[in-house]
């Protein structure tokens, strides 16, 4: 059977691995909070969703980081699902390395693009990505994720699985079996790509929620917030498209429109709009976006890895991100308590 770890046991890493687990796979969390990891010892994690039919508790094996060791002792492992922020990306990498099958590799399911920083400590080929699109989970204790709004299934992939170089191998083959047990999923040709869309939709989102403490849906109902988050969308998409990546629907809308809408062109603005607003309607009223969930207990943001890398991004190739660097500044004054969450942080803002 193959070996899989989970290093970094938080709302993603629980949810996919949980469905693994039930699902009869071999699967070893490993995680930094201590009473998180004791709750799963002694009562498993708890999954529940938008529907009763989604919920379920299954018996895990968790282990206390300063546990990992005793990996040394076993069976090494195959796959390796890194899911820990984007700022602690190398040192978890570092530690699952040692641990490694010779065959084995590590697969970044996280926010932002952080395969190079896993292929700086076991290489290229050993690191697969794998982006979770638009499944809006949240650890609200110890021991229980919730998935706040409704299966993609048949309507919407969630999971996209790929190699670096773009090839399908029977790696990612297996990678896409394995989160398609919660979810749907796919092979994609296109990591890179469909990284940068992720981004993107995660540039719209995350930031707002960290510094207007809103959630998803009052976000989206605020006029004045959602056309600037529509406008943060509008600069990474032309970031990414002047980089070079082909980039997938983001949050359902067309890069091409949303590159248009934030340029002054009124039909696209309302399309965009019009398609924000109706997946609101699929989102449970109170589900945040991770940042928002981080900045609601006092975590440290990705906010660098997000907003601040399409800056710099379009910084390097003359395309002045100047929404993205605005939230930028204003989710770093407010993770370091210098301003509150309000949401006349973005009502009040005057942009050019």
């Amino acid at each position: 059977m193959t070996k899989i770890a989970i290093v970094g046991a938080g709302a993603v890493g629980c949810y996919a691995g949980a469905h693994m687990v039930r699902a009869g796979e071999d699967v070893t969390f490993l995680d930094a909070w201590p009473a998180h990891v004791e709750h799963m010892r002694a009562h498993g994690i708890r999954v529940t969703g938008v529907t009763a039919e989604e919920e379920f508790t299954v018996p895990v094996r968790a282990l206390h980081l300063t546990d990992a060791q005793q990996l040394a002792k076993e069976a090494p492992v195959d796959i390796a699902f890194v899911c820990v922020k984007s700022y602690d990306t190398e040192w978890a990498t570092t530690l699952i390395r040692q641990y490694l099958a010779p065959g084995g590799f590590v697969v970044s399911l996280q926010n932002c693009m952080n395969e190079e920083r896993v292929a700086s400590v076991v290489g290229w080929g050993k690191t697969v990505g794998c982006i979770a699109s638009k499944i809006s989970v949240e650890l609200f204790e110890p021991g229980h994720v919730h998935r706040g709004v409704e299966k993609g299934g048949a309507g919407y992939t969630i999971f996209r699985v790929g190699e670096v170089h773009g090839r399908i191998t029977p790696r990612v083959e297996a990678v896409c079996r394995l989160v398609g047990l919660s979810d749907s999923a796919k092979v994609t040709t296109n990591l890179w790509g469909e990284r940068w869309s992720k981004l993107v939709a995660n540039s719209m989102q995350n930031g707002l929620s960290a510094c207007t403490g809103l959630s998803g849906n009052a976000m989206i109902r605020d006029d004045v917030i959602r056309r600037f988050a529509v406008r943060l969308g509008s600069e990474a998409v032309q970031v990414g498209q002047a980089l070079g990546y082909v980039l997938e629907d983001i949050l359902n809308i067309k890069p091409e429109t949303l590159a248009a809408a934030g340029n002054g062109d009124a039909s696209a603005l309302q399309a965009a709009e019009d398609i924000l607003m109706a997946g609101a309607k699929k989102r449970a009223e109170g589900q945040r976006p991770s940042m928002g969930q981080d900045m609601a207990k006092g975590r440290r943001t990705e906010i660098g890895f997000l907003n601040g890398f399409v800056v710099e991004r379009g910084q390097e190739i003359g395309i002045d991100a100047r929404a993205n660097a605005v939230l930028t500044d204003l989710v770093q004054r407010v993770e370091r308590g210098e301003l509150a969450q309000d949401p006349a942080h973005i009502t009040g803002l005057r942009l050019n």
